[in-house]
């Protein structure tokens, strides 16, 4: 698999990165290890979890196969922290601090590679937060920081902040839903990361499982759709505009020979600013389809023609 730098940092990671949210919930341990042994065996590095993902199972579980099933120094390892398990946010030195100390415990870490801002807390003061960062980053509990799901001013503000005084630790990612059902981040996300120097790394870049095209005649009794907890957070995307974009790449990914999944995934991965898309499976079948993806690369034609069909409606950012 291609390796590519995080943004201007001299960290590599796999051009695909692999998301563990289901795990310890929907993916059981057994099913866990069978996805990690998949994902290196295809030349994967960056695996991505969060403090908060099955209420610390998915580290719990990840830390276990980083001792048992494969070699740590190989993995670029990656986890969040900035949301409490009632679901308040809490950026503040006190809670991030903590939150790193017990995700490395669960990980069974001494440090991780890439440790990042889950959202953004307004309550908190913007040099609050990053300042712990930085003592993340000087205490060697980890290697290099970024954020997640931070609107344009936020990363810009925080990326800004960091440069402006030196030994400061530079956000070198930032992690936000991107796809061909959801391009909005192209008005100001991407283009601050660009110029921030900072390497995006799109979670969802499959619309929420919508691009694989499994929904096209109903809803599936397997799929995320199907249970409770995700119900709600595949429906945004079972609209007539959506299905067009469905349809669109269901139609070149025949004229290609490949899975839908593998077009949208190949676009996504492709775009300015992108360095690896994480892709979260719930089996290691679902993910070995995703694997395949790595030998694709879309025509010009066909690019430009999902381009257009998804395009952002005019207006103001």
């Amino acid at each position: 698999m291609e390796q590519r730098h995080l943004g201007r940092s001299g960290l590599l990671v796999s051009r695909l990165g692999l998301g563990t949210m289901t795990w310890g919930q929907d993916t059981d341990p057994d099913e866990a290890a069978a996805q990690l042994a998949a994902f290196v065996e295809a030349g994967g590095t960056l695996v991505d979890t969060a403090d908060v993902y099955s209420e610390g199972d998915s580290e719990r579980i990840l830390g276990h196969l980083l001792r048992e099933l494969v070699d740590r120094d190989e993995m670029v390892v990656a986890t969040k922290a900035a949301i409490r398990p009632n679901g308040r946010y809490d950026a503040s030195r006190r809670h991030l601090l903590g939150a790193l100390d017990a995700s490395l415990d669960r990980l069974g870490l001494e440090y991780v590679d890439l440790w990042q801002l889950h959202v953004y807390d307004p309550a908190t003061p913007i040099e609050e937060t990053l300042s712990a960062l930085d003592e993340a980053i000087v205490s060697g509990r980890t290697r290099y920081v970024g954020v997640s799901n931070y609107t344009g001013w936020q990363l810009a503000k925080a990326a800004a902040w960091q440069k402006a005084w030196p030994g400061r630790a530079p956000i070198v990612s930032a992690q936000l839903e991107y796809s061909l059902l959801r391009r909005d981040i192209e008005r100001e996300v991407v283009p601050a990361a660009v110029d921030a120097g900072t390497g995006l790394l799109p979670w969802s870049p499959l619309g929420r499982g919508v691009l694989t095209g499994k929904y096209r005649t109903g809803i599936p009794a397997d799929s995320r759709a199907a249970a409770p907890h995700f119900t709600e957070f595949v429906q945004p995307y079972l609209d007539e505009e959506c299905a067009r974009i469905v349809e669109s790449v269901v139609t070149a990914a025949e004229g290609l020979g490949v899975s839908p999944l593998s077009v949208a995934l190949s676009w996504v991965r492709d775009r300015p600013g992108v360095i690896a898309p994480i892709v979260g499976a719930r089996t290691a079948a679902q993910l070995a389809v995703a694997l395949e993806s790595e030998g694709l690369t879309l025509p010009h034609s066909i690019r430009s023609a999902l381009d257009d069909v998804s395009d952002l409606a005019t207006g103001n950012p």
